[in-house]
């Protein structure tokens, strides 16, 4: 019912909203995902090393944690059309820094800012679930979540043709083709420019203009209905003493893996020693500055001046769980995108292309697999058996993937790719049937710490992996070992989804009202506001 009316109301309500919207995040990963297509060009034009380009990569996710945590904060103070309408907007800064770029440094510059561009994907989750009720937000919030998250899928695939069409534009932002584009996209076309700086300039200027358009042609709740605001957006809002502290403890890992990524920096030797230091010092002078604002937020309740009614209360170790399970979905898809082409390459001997096209199915799947979580979500009757299936069966999958070798066969290998990537989607799909559920009016900032650790995981794991790159190597003489490494990498992913899981079986709780047929407050026929839950002052 649900998917029939996806398309045919597809302009009406709020299956505009939803349409509208996803293409708002799908731009925002087009963006953000713009620098891969033409990574090995620009490091010929600049003459850049491994280590550098990876760099770039690098600095392309350091600052989506930080801003995925403060996204979440405007998004519920401002709503998420004003949110999302800027955040479109600005991403044509980033990608005309990068475009114009002149040196190393500059193109570091444009990376480090559009991480921010990454953030996108939590403004869309409490959009999406303020005009969806419990029952539909599941299948609603995946079907936003997948088709935005193909726009990384997308850009890989387009980015080269765009830049090739706008290579039959003068001025000065032509770019030498390499031979390998030229086969697969020119093969009878001699040419020897590929305007790659007007592509990514490009993908910058249309995100901008959509940005217009979808401040324009949204609002941030159905009419009739109040848009309810934290009474701070200064930090998260918990709802009992122990819950701060536990807050506390949760916000640690989104301060030490940015550390993590300051010593990365000093392996290529972009920061020195005294450089990394100093990015210490920062980072922990911000983690006291959040700390300080959520006591702000929180002061009155440690103090044990304010009370919270039972039903204006909720268990902040639901959003810790959450966060858990985004590290082990999110934060694997992550890493395993980016040495999936180079497992597929280095275990069955495959060209680079062929390698590229089969490892491209696992982000495909994104298109029917995460909707399918929420899908499951809404209709098995149980959010939390759901999120621990899922989640075991990722976990199961990538412990099968850690046994393929160079005897499968490979069309054996791809299915179990598949097969796993759809648990992990899904998995992810059934994280967001969630979130919005916790606590409706801080649904952006549990977003953006949710989504946030996603990035954890990603930067844990590829540095797992980097971590067992060089033990191999000085185990055998400076060569890896990639079969070990791999299976190895694919252990650690598997073993960490099924702890998950089995905390998830434990500690998860079903959220109140997940199926219900209208929002909290709403009557069958307007939606009206919700009544005020003012927490007692004693």
């Amino acid at each position: 019912m649900f998917l029939a009316e996806l398309f045919s109301k597809a302009t009406q309500g709020r299956y505009k909203i939803l349409h509208m919207t996803w293409f708002a995040f799908f731009l925002s990963f087009v963006v953000w995902f713009n620098f891969p297509p033409f990574a090995t060009t620009i490091g010929q034009d600049f003459g850049l090393t491994k280590p550098q380009l990876g760099t770039i990569g690098l600095c392309n996710v350091a600052l989506t944690v930080p801003a995925r945590i403060i996204i979440g904060m405007l998004l519920d103070k401002y709503g998420p059309r004003l949110t999302y309408s800027l955040l479109l907007i600005y991403a044509a800064i980033p990608c005309l820094i990068f475009a114009t770029a002149q040196d190393f440094n500059q193109l570091v510059l444009g990376r480090l800012l559009m991480g921010i561009v990454g953030a996108g994907f939590v403004i869309g989750i409490r959009m999406v679930a303020e005009w969806f009720p419990p029952r539909d937000v599941g299948t609603a919030e995946g079907i936003y979540g997948g088709w935005g998250n193909f726009g990384s899928a997308f850009s890989a695939f387009t980015m080269v043709l765009f830049a090739a069409l706008l290579s039959f534009l003068p001025g000065a932002f032509n770019f030498g083709v390499p031979e390998s584009f030229k086969i697969l996209f020119f093969p009878a076309f001699n040419t020897d420019i590929l305007n790659w700086r007007a592509a990514i300039a490009g993908s910058g200027i249309i995100a901008a203009l959509y940005g217009v358009i979808y401040y324009f042609s949204v609002s941030d709740t159905p009419p009739g209905r109040v848009y309810r605001r934290p009474r701070s957006a200064r930090g998260m809002e918990v709802t009992s003493k122990r819950d701060f502290w536990f807050l506390m403890v949760m916000n640690l890992p989104l301060t030490l893996i940015l550390c993590v990524l300051a010593w990365r920096l000093t392996k290529v030797n972009f920061l020195t020693t005294g450089g990394m230091l100093i990015a210490w010092l920062v980072l922990a002078g911000l983690y006291a500055f959040q700390a300080y604002n959520c006591w702000v937020v929180n002061k009155d309740l440690l103090a044990g001046r304010k009370r919270y009614p039972p039903q204006d209360r909720y268990e902040f170790k639901q959003v810790a769980l959450l966060e858990l399970t985004y590290i082990v979905n999110f934060g694997s898809e992550l890493a395993v995108v980016t040495m999936l082409p180079a497992f597929f390459e280095g275990t069955f001997g495959l060209d680079k292309a062929t390698a590229g096209i089969i490892a491209s199915s696992y982000a495909f799947m994104n298109l029917v697999s995460r909707p399918g979580g929420g899908i499951i979500s809404d209709t098995v009757g149980s959010r939390k058996w759901t999120m621990v299936v899922l989640t075991a069966g990722m976990g199961i999958g990538y412990l099968l993937m850690g046994q393929v070798g160079s005897s499968w066969p490979l069309p054996l290998a791809v299915l179990l790719t598949m097969a796993c990537s759809f648990f992990v989607q899904a998995s992810e799909g059934s994280t967001f049937a969630m979130v919005p559920l916790v606590k409706p009016r801080i649904t952006g900032q549990i977003a953006g710490n949710v989504g946030a650790y996603g990035n954890v995981g990603a930067v844990a794991y590829l540095t797992t992996r980097l971590l067992l790159t060089e033990s191999s190597e000085a185990a055998n003489g400076g060569e890896a070992v990639m079969s070990a490494v791999n299976a190895g990498f694919f252990q650690v992913l598997g073993i960490a989804g099924l702890i998950v899981a089995f905390l998830c079986v434990f500690f998860m709780k079903e959220p109140k009202d997940s199926f219900a047929a209208q929002h909290m407050g709403d009557s069958e026929d307007i939606a009206i506001p919700e009544p005020s839950l003012e927490p007692e002052r004693i």
